[in-house]
């Protein structure tokens, strides 16, 4: 099945669901710091969600900074290749970094926040080449593309590990979408927004309509903000932040403002 979506409406529904669900409760005596003034996040390229070069960082970003903001700290974010933001926050470098899946290797090492935002990961693909599938057995003849060291989700992760899937992996989306589009790989899995971001920013318009998504998500997830456990202050700190992301569910529509300039 092909799929025109709007992106505006891809991550409203995505971000204002997540603002406007129901968290844990958190206790209304925190204990904070008060000399923290400033929170320091380590964070890589995910338009459009997060990126340098957008305004107040992008989406999830900004969601990040108004939480901290609402319990009178300032988020600082510095730009990194993701590797290098994951370490430098894991030894306690930086205050934290964002956004990252939940996995129990992470959790071992680092404060996950409640949920920022939830993605969609989709199998992109040619209009012109249709494929189905319900489980990772279904793709074991696809010629499948995938970014260095990213994970896809525990059953197309194991799928891959266990051989039933090849995946031929490169360092960005822009030379991932090349391959897919020249016909070097058959499928792409990508969020979706970002997907459409890339395509978007990136490839003619002619280039766009020759491609499209599956409608089976392979992955449905939330992503978190994680403050390093090498920081002591950093247990209380992960509670002041969950503390004020609730407050914003009740102002769940300031986020709105700026879908529109986000995907452009």
């Amino acid at each position: 099945m092909r799929y025109k979506i709007s992106s505006k409406l891809l991550i409203a529904g995505i971000i204002i669901g997540i603002l406007l669900s129901d968290g844990p409760v958190i206790a209304n005596d925190v204990n904070v710091n008060k000399k923290v003034k400033t929170v320091r996040i380590a964070a890589g390229e995910w338009s459009p969600y997060m990126s340098e070069y957008l305004k107040d960082y992008g989406i999830a970003a900004r969601i990040i900074s108004k939480a901290f903001q609402a319990e009178g700290i300032d988020a600082e974010f510095t730009f990194l290749p993701w590797k290098r933001a994951f370490i430098l926050a894991k030894l306690g470098k930086w205050d934290g970094t964002a956004l990252w899946l939940k996995k129990p290797e992470r959790e071992a090492v680092f404060y996950y926040s409640d949920p920022v935002i939830e993605e969609k990961h989709v199998f992109f693909h040619r209009k012109d080449f249709l494929f189905d599938w319900n489980r990772p057995e279904d793709l074991k003849d696809i010629a499948l593309g995938g970014l260095v060291n990213f994970s896809y989700g525990e059953d197309i992760d194991n799928a891959i590990k266990a051989g039933i899937i090849t995946v031929e992996r490169v360092t960005d989306d822009i030379q991932s979408f090349r391959m897919l589009l020249s016909g070097r790989i058959q499928v792409y899995p990508q969020e979706i927004n970002v997907g459409y971001d890339v395509l978007r920013k990136h490839f003619a318009s002619e280039e766009r309509q020759l491609l499209t998504h599956h409608g089976t998500p392979f992955l449905k997830s939330f992503s978190y903000l994680l403050l390093s456990k090498k920081i002591k202050k950093n247990e209380q700190l992960i509670q002041v932040f969950n503390k004020g992301l609730k407050s914003l569910k009740k102002e769940g529509n300031f986020i709105l403002q700026g879908i529109k300039n986000e995907t452009k």
